[in-house]
């Protein structure tokens, strides 16, 4: 036998105690002075354990009556449902049921004792019987819902705290997912351009191209070794981008000119990884850089923000947008802290402003 149904049988068994002292109890609340309570003392050991005996019968039948016709019900009528209804029948059809328990109970009395002449106080006692066995009937169907409820709801908080950790669980998992997803997009975006330029100075200069493959072999080492990290040292990311410019001064010389003038304190601070370097890409794509009209990139920081400012001057004709560079970095903001970059464009100058975070 399991532990619980030995601690159901235990906790059945002192309900009908419970039971059996509550309808004598309140029988004697009822009338105290009643001659029946000395007469107990004047009865044999065998009739008082006949009654005691019929009396914890009573009281089991009286726990199975309310607790079964509960069951039954929550099965056809549920709480939720119609609760007045379900009061009503639930309270009706107890108390029928103790009605009958009540009349078995007498037949059974008669049955060991013969037929009986009660005089008006034994009659009005034992109808003081029926009505107490009939209000505890009433309150055991009532605690049993109080506590069937009770449970429910338990239940209920249990499974919606379990649904809210497997929904905060199953938005992680597809925010990681939706993170990785952008941090894939930055290769092709990045080695498409840079593999174009080293294409052309194999053959114009390939001294040059094997200096410009080297450098570009040392970005991408960096590339690889951080894209799959949620968060670089800002330091880190403006080493990178100093490599990186090597690589800007062989496609465009000075007709792209960055200046990056960026504190300790700042550089201590994080930043998703390939940040600075895409929009560096993004300013050189939609802006004109010519040596007459050089675009003029501006890196700068304060303590919780950095700023990337480049003068504005829009290409006529601008190739249709990948999509990778301010929206892959909003949307890495978005899922790693909930602060977003805020990108705003004068007449003159356009300008991205990047939150600092913290590892």
């Amino acid at each position: 036998m399991s532990d619980e149904k030995k601690y159901n049988r235990f906790v059945r068994l002192v309900l009908v105690l419970v039971v059996f002292v509550l309808i004598y109890f309140l029988a004697f609340l009822m009338n105290p002075f009643s001659p029946s309570w000395k007469e107990y003392a004047n009865h044999s050991a065998a009739d008082l354990a006949i009654e005691i005996a019929l009396s914890l019968l009573l009281g089991w039948a009286i726990i199975e009556v309310s607790t079964g016709i509960a069951h039954w019900l929550e099965r056809r009528l549920p709480w939720t449902s119609s609760p007045l209804r379900r009061f009503l029948l639930q309270t009706t059809l107890t108390v029928v049921s103790v009605v009958f328990l009540l009349v078995f109970q007498d037949l059974v009395f008669r049955i060991i004792y013969g037929e009986c002449c009660f005089s008006q106080q034994e009659s009005l006692e034992l109808w003081q019987f029926f009505v107490v066995s009939v209000l505890v009937s009433i309150l055991v169907s009532t605690v049993h819902t109080g506590y069937f409820l009770l449970q429910r709801w338990k239940t209920s908080m249990s499974e919606a705290a379990d649904l809210r950790v497997k929904t905060l669980e199953l938005k992680e998992i597809a925010m990681q997912a939706e993170l990785q997803s952008l941090k894939l997009q930055l290769d092709p975006h990045f080695m498409f351009n840079n593999f174009s330029t080293l294409s052309e100075l194999i053959n114009d200069d390939p001294a040059v191209a094997t200096r410009f493959l080297d450098n570009l072999s040392r970005v991408y080492r960096y590339m690889i070794q951080n894209v799959k990290r949620d968060l670089v040292q800002l330091g880190d990311e403006l080493a990178f981008v100093k490599a990186y410019l090597y690589l800007i001064r062989i496609r465009h010389g000075e007709n792209v000119q960055v200046t990056i003038g960026v504190g300790d304190e700042a550089r201590k601070r994080a930043i998703p990884p390939i940040t600075l370097q895409l929009l560096i890409e993004n300013a050189i794509k939609h802006n004109v850089a010519t040596a007459s009209q050089p675009l003029r990139i501006t890196v700068t920081a304060d303590d919780d923000w950095l700023y990337v400012i480049n003068n504005l001057q829009p290409i006529p004709n601008p190739m249709p947008s990948t999509g990778t560079g301010l929206a892959n970095i909003t949307d890495r903001y978005r899922i790693l802290s909930g602060r977003l970059p805020e990108v705003s464009q004068g007449l003159t100058e356009f300008t991205v402003v990047l939150p600092l975070l913290d590892f």
